[in-house]
């Protein structure tokens, strides 16, 4: 970290605590403006005394939001993007990983009521019957494990009370939205508490056929879930929970294939920057839904399945936890054209027990550690047609495995009143492997006369010791300041291919690649962060910022390289980046009838030294912007509340996010494409009854319509993934 960038930061926490020094003394607890407990430390706090980057939202929150899938959050998040690619893509100040292979990893972790999901296949799925969304920015690697680089999101269903209640919603949108979920809680007894929710989730696409397709392109998403839970209180201090959710994900999924709807042609031998090759702010809306691309069809089929348990024993001096998961998904994505089906098939199996104990009551001292086991197994069967003039490629991999194991222990200390040291670390160790065959064919029948059988098989392990240390201290009941010092791991892993001369099930390596594009190494990084949290006037201003500096060594990126004649999908390594930022939110709520919400974040995150197409081969990255991390964010809310006399009342909402420029790269072409600046606003009108027993209300979401670029993928030409554009509807809702 240099010397401008200590000074800057010192300087900032400085300004800012000496705002939350000056302000007045409290009149009210944290929890009467709108404080909410988290689970980030793995153990219970309240987020404003929390010393972490982390935003919780509650399932009232992300409903009065209009929040219903994942995607949405980033309209709530500081530096954060939940795209739609293969699967969903999670970036966190700059950090990402487009790897939706079997074999490949994110760079922040998504965990579904604590449960780490490998699959980002599996991850879109509709909020229902939520408590809350944590989403931690910044490397945990401590607590949370490998492949939490960029942090952690961590969707928090609600559990079993021992109290009847019963929800219900329903929302109507253009685009023929229909969207429906519902739970029932019941108290069987003294000893179980039973708890039933559902959803489901359809849309058409933003995109319809040109004249004459006759594909059907509808729905976009079809999506039905459910969840059951069972809740046994053995003891005041015993207690298991089972819970059960199943996900059945469909839908045609398009993308506009034309490049010239948002880019000019860029020449691969010249790939240049593509930054003044933009043409055009937005699409016009005939544009955004016309798809170019006839006679494809591509149809999703995936089934999700999540059993897990968590046993939790208080025996006094320490409490035990046990949460053990296992979770089936089945993938099924078929490409109709010319009556031959492409696509691929997977079946994906994956286990994970964790141990943890913490230390209850203890004078000064908090103390938490344990053991993690994570394995998974998967088997892959894709196709696709006409790819670098060949007629039929086949992708079989079976078995591809993955294992992780973990120790980890973290102690929290009181050195005197109101300054805590804390001290964590975590051992973990990482093995992958994989056996499978890829295959190029004149025909969708292997002829060996005719066509090629490449061998790929590889197998890696890997170990990192993460660590974290940080400071924190209440200035006085109302300010918490802190600082960290925290480190990230992502496993490294393989390409396609094999090392020459090895051979597998008796087979001798066909498809020799070097040892050195067929590995990649781990990604690692080193965070600094400083920061505060403070309440002002009697509460009625919450203020939260903190400044953040990273090392990132050896980034994993996904590329395309020629390899013996052959195409192979490759993950190389960056030598290095580097991320900095600000980040600020204020809640302002002067009166009950109004709230201000404010945002404002900075974030500079390039690469430092990267060749795309090879060492010394231009273009040069460095200097470069990482994908989508615009320069400046900034978002602000006002919400005016009327109360009626009858205890009911009317809420008007209207909420802007603004987004600087950012770019997406094509690192197999050494493209970068440039997203402008945009502004997309919201508005909400909504009427409550008495005690929120039911509600009603109207929406409309991008005001502007302005269609912002999601995902660019330049592989046998350019495909743009717009974002949604203005959609409006209403929604109602009751409970009891």
């Amino acid at each position: 970290m240099n010397i401008k960038m200590k000074l800057a930061t010192a300087g900032f926490i400085a300004g800012i605590c000496s705002v939350g020094m000056g302000s007045q003394a409290l009149a009210q607890s944290p929890e009467a403006n709108g404080d909410i407990i988290v689970t980030a430390q793995r153990t219970e706090t309240l987020a404003s005394k929390t010393p972490v980057a982390i935003t919780a939202l509650s399932g009232d929150t992300l409903r009065a939001a209009g929040v219903t899938n994942p995607t949405e959050l980033q309209n709530l998040v500081p530096n954060f993007s939940m795209v739609r690619g293969d699967g969903l893509q999670i970036t966190i100040r700059g950090i990402t990983s487009s790897d939706t292979t079997e074999k490949g990893d994110p760079s922040a972790a998504f965990l579904l009521d604590g449960i780490y999901i490998a699959r980002p296949q599996a991850q879109e799925v509709s909020f229902f019957d939520i408590g809350r969304i944590e989403v931690l920015r910044g490397p945990q690697g401590t607590l949370y494990g490998r492949n939490t680089t960029a942090g952690v999101v961590n969707v928090i269903s609600n559990r079993p009370k021992d109290e009847f209640e019963a929800a219900a919603n329903a929302t109507v949108a253009n685009f023929d939205t229909r969207q429906a979920d519902g739970m029932i809680n019941v108290p069987v007894s003294d000893l179980l508490s039973l708890r039933f929710a559902g959803s489901y989730d359809r849309r058409d696409s933003y995109l319809i056929a040109p004249e004459g397709e006759t594909t059907k392109d509808n729905p976009f998403k079809d999506n039905l879930s459910g969840r059951g839970q069972a809740l046994f209180t053995f003891l005041p201090d015993m207690s298991l929970l089972l819970r059960a959710e199943y996900s059945r994900m469909r839908g045609i999924s398009l993308s506009d294939t034309l490049n010239g709807h948002y880019y000019a042609s860029l020449d691969p031998a010249d790939p240049g920057y593509a930054d003044q090759r933009y043409i055009g702010h937005q699409f016009s809306s005939g544009e955004l839904r016309e798809r170019q691309s006839p006679n494809i069809a591509p149809r999703t089929r995936n089934h999700s399945l999540v059993l897990s348990g968590e046993y939790v024993w208080d025996f006094g001096p320490m409490t035990l936890t046990y949460l053990g998961a296992y979770q089936k998904f089945r993938r099924n994505d078929v490409t109709s054209l010319g009556g031959i089906a492409s696509g691929a098939k997977a079946d994906y199996r994956q286990t994970s027990h964790e141990l943890r104990f913490a230390t209850n009551n203890i004078d000064r001292l908090t103390l938490q550690f344990g053991g993690y086991f994570f394995d998974e197994k998967a088997k892959i069967d894709a196709y696709a047609l006409d790819i670098f003039g060949i007629p039929f490629n086949r992708f079989y991999q079976n078995p591809v495995k993955s294992q992780n194991y973990a120790a980890f222990g973290q102690a929290t200390y009181e050195v005197m009143d109101g300054l805590r040291l804390t001290l964590g670390g975590r051992y973990s160790h990482d093995k992958k492997s994989r056996v499978g065959t890829t295959f190029f064919q004149q025909s969708p029948v292997f002829d060996p006369d005719t066509d090629l059988a490449l061998a790929n098989s590889a197998a890696i392990s890997s170990s990192k010791f993460t660590w974290r240390a940080g400071l924190d201290h209440d200035l006085n009941e109302r300010t918490l300041i802190y600082g960290s010092v925290a480190t990230g791991y992502k496993a490294g892993g393989f390409t396609d291919g094999c090392l020459d001369g090895t051979t597998t099930n008796g087979v001798v390596c066909n498809q020799p690649v070097p040892a050195d594009l067929l590995f990649y190494k781990p990604e690692t990084l080193k965070a600094y962060e400083v920061g505060v949290k403070t309440r002002m006037l009697d509460n009625a201003i919450r203020l939260n910022a903190s400044a953040f500096y990273y090392d990132y060594t050896n980034m994993q990126l996904s590329t395309f390289k020629v390899v013996n004649n052959a195409v192979l999908f490759v993950i190389a390594n960056a030598s290095s980046s580097t991320v900095k930022g600000i980040e600020v939110e204020a809640n302002i709520v002067p009166s009950s009838r109004n709230r201000v919400d404010l945002s404002f974040n900075y974030l500079d995150a390039k690469f430092d030294k990267y060749f795309p197409l090879g060492e010394g081969s231009e273009p040069d990255f460095a200097g470069r912007p990482l994908d989508r991390s615009p320069k400046v964010t900034a978002s602000a809310s006002y919400t005016y509340t009327y109360p009626f006399i009858n205890g009911a009342n009317l809420a008007f909402n209207v909420r802007t996010r603004l987004s600087d420029s950012y770019v997406l790269s094509s690192y197999a072409t050494g493209q970068q494409f440039r997203q402008p600046s945009y502004t997309q606003s919201d508005a909400s009108l909504r009427y409550s009854a008495l005690d929120d027993r039911w509600y009603a209300e109207v929406f409309v979401k991008n005001i502007e319509n302005e269609i912002v670029v999601t995902n660019v993928v330049n592989f046998a030409g350019v495909a743009v993934t717009p974002g949604d554009p203005r959609t409006y509807g209403a929604r109602m809702g009751f409970r009891f």
